[in-house]
């Protein structure tokens, strides 16, 4: 298709600000789906997705406008996909920016914007929810305003459930972004900005050919992975696939091909054919990096096997997913998974349970730290329990957060005493209208288990966050180990900037006091950094009276039967295996 006639462009929206309904209906308005195969949510093809009200796989789609092409991409609005949400912007001229009216601009709302703007795209303010009763239409149009320096009458008023202005929308989207500018006639280069892997197709590359084509057939090249492939089918979806002979220059499609694994075409990798190939790739490709880790154990060792198929199966359509086998004298055999935040955590551990059907208890999520070793070594560890002899360490590395949360003026003491709590430090205070905007810099541990919770507790669920990684700054951080009955229990080590480790390791064994089952004897809880103990609980015996059935005699009698009994309690302590209940290694996630 003549390139002037291509508009390509992105929604870009906080959770649940109507993004995915506004998408359905411009699905509806330019007859793309019929009003038979309609369903709400149309492009969130996933169970979860559902249910979660939240999309977490992107998906492109293609609409008629008139004599014009349209193609959609409905990006994740989650933190933790904020790559996959970059790469989707490179694929497009415009942006359609969805804010509800009822709750304003929000974090993640910003941080698109800022996204978008360093993407050179051309913006379009959309107010949604204007048919509800809490709607405050003049206070947030000039929040967008404010946020964005463009003009009233700039802002498009809809609602997106009714349909109701849906159609300026797509005139907008006509009129003010850019066609695509791609050479037609010049090497073939294409951008990935989504993979998956497909059981009877193999993977399935969703790509935005910048310069060139790719045609049914052609031999293909991922520049950053050198992997070779074949097209076996190009064309569009609308929203399903619709095979064609190729794409061309400025087009947005998909590309099924020969490959095994999405790990050989990442996403924002760059697709090159041979009739034509490019010799540069298209900036901005970067390996994603995972910073949260947890150990996924079965409940049974026996399901030790699916576990692992489960694993591999499902990383072959995530590339972001790492995962290495681990062993704890506890729990037995497990893999250690690598996750883009703890929504990626939830999600992975959701699919694993339904999809598979699998038991699992789950370690309490860690970070990653890079240590420095006095020989001149540097490592990089995933677990404390993989913590070398702290006497050959020079200094360790904890990761640091940018984050920025928005809260309502009157929220900020609260959000400040959170963060300080957290070790965070906080850099910047500006105000937005009646709301105010809080940049700090924090430990990305400290935020891993329930910040997110306790911030919105403190802020009446206000409050919105959102974080991207800094870098790593060198701590006092030690090891804090738990031993149960005498016995370390690795699986529970955790790693502590030292100033923390006494509060932290006494919480812990008042947690693990009331998670694991009384014995027949006394089971001392205690916490230790090195051979120091810092903390101790003491889980009592079930005790058994047995003088009862003495009657009248010699208080001899009494103690010779009391000496008995300790003499066995001695012995079964000596022998006896504490039963470790899986809660315990979940203590962690809800520290209150």
């Amino acid at each position: 298709m003549n390139q002037d006639h291509i508009r390509n462009f992105c929604i870009i929206a906080h959770i649940d600000h109507g993004k995915s309904t506004l998408a359905d209906r411009m699905l509806e308005t330019t007859g793309t789906v019929t009003h038979r195969e309609m369903k709400s949510q149309l492009l969130d093809s996933m169970d979860l997705e559902r249910e979660k009200g939240i999309t977490i796989k992107l998906a492109p789609v293609r609409m008629k406008h008139g004599d014009y092409e349209l193609n959609l991409i409905d990006t994740p609005g989650h933190v933790d996909f904020s790559y996959e949400v970059s790469r989707s912007l490179q694929a497009c001229e415009g942006a359609v920016l969805v804010v509800d009216a009822s709750q304003g601009v929000q974090a993640q709302t910003l941080a698109n914007v800022y996204l978008a703007m360093a993407a050179n795209l051309t913006i379009i303010p959309v107010l949604n929810k204007i048919d509800l009763p809490a709607a405050d239409v003049p206070h947030v149009s000039a929040e967008v305003i404010n946020l964005l320096g463009c003009a009233e009458e700039d802002i498009i008023m809809i609602s997106a459930k009714t349909g109701e202005g849906v159609p300026d929308v797509l005139d907008a989207v006509v009129e003010r972004i850019a066609a695509p500018k791609g050479e037609a006639s010049s090497a073939t280069r294409a951008l990935i900005f989504d993979s998956y892997f497909d059981d009877y197709r193999g993977v399935i590359l969703y790509v935005r050919i910048i310069d060139g084509s790719i045609k049914k057939g052609d031999s293909i090249e991922m520049m950053a992975t050198s992997a070779r492939g074949l097209a076996l089918e190009v064309g569009s979806l609308s929203p399903s696939m619709k095979p064609s002979n190729e794409l061309t220059a400025g087009e947005i499609g998909y590309v099924v091909t020969n490959l095994r694994t999405t790990r050989e075409a990442r996403v924002g990798d760059t697709v090159t054919v041979e009739r034509v190939p490019a010799t540069q790739a298209l900036p901005g490709y970067k390996l994603v990096k995972p910073f949260v880790y947890a150990g996924f154990f079965p409940v049974s060792n026996d399901d030790y096997q699916d576990l692992k198929d489960a694993v591999e199966k499902l990383s072959l359509s995530d590339s972001a997913l790492q995962f290495e086998p681990e062993n704890s004298p506890v729990l037995g055999f497990g893999v250690r998974i690598g996750f883009l935040g703890l929504l990626h955590l939830d999600i992975i551990r959701e699919r694993l349970e339904r999809e598979y059907n699998l038991e699992l208890v789950i370690t309490n999520p860690s970070t990653d730290y890079q240590i420095s070793l006095n020989n001149g070594d540097s490592l990089d560890i995933k677990s404390a329990s993989n913590l070398p002899d702290v006497s050959t360490i020079q200094e360790i590395r904890e990761p640091w957060i940018k984050g920025e949360i928005i809260v309502p003026a009157q929220y900020i003491g609260a959000v400040m005493q959170l963060i300080v709590s957290k070790r965070g430090q906080q850099n910047n205070l500006s105000y937005i209208d009646e709301r105010a905007l809080l940049s700090f810099e924090a430990p990305l541990a400290n935020l891993l288990t329930d910040f997110y919770d306790q911030l919105k507790s403190v802020t009446s669920g206000y409050g919105s966050f959102n974080y991207e990684l800094d870098d790593y700054r060198v701590e006092d951080l030690v090891r804090v180990d738990f031993y149960v009955a005498g016995e370390m229990v690795d699986a529970l080590s955790v790693m502590a900037h030292r100033s923390e480790a006494q509060p932290l390791g006494r919480d812990m064994v008042k947690k693990l006091k009331e998670v694991i089952p009384r014995q027949n004897f006394q089971v001392p809880l205690q916490a230790a950094i090195g051979g120091k103990f810092i903390a101790r609980e003491d889980i009592s015996a079930y005790r058994k009276d047995v003088t009862t059935g003495l009657y009248g005699g010699d208080v001899s009698r009494k103690k010779k039967v009391l000496a008995k009994q300790a003499k066995g309690k001695k012995r079964m302590k000596r022998f006896g295996k504490v039963d470790i209940p899986s809660e315990a290694f979940m203590v962690m996630l809800k520290r209150d």
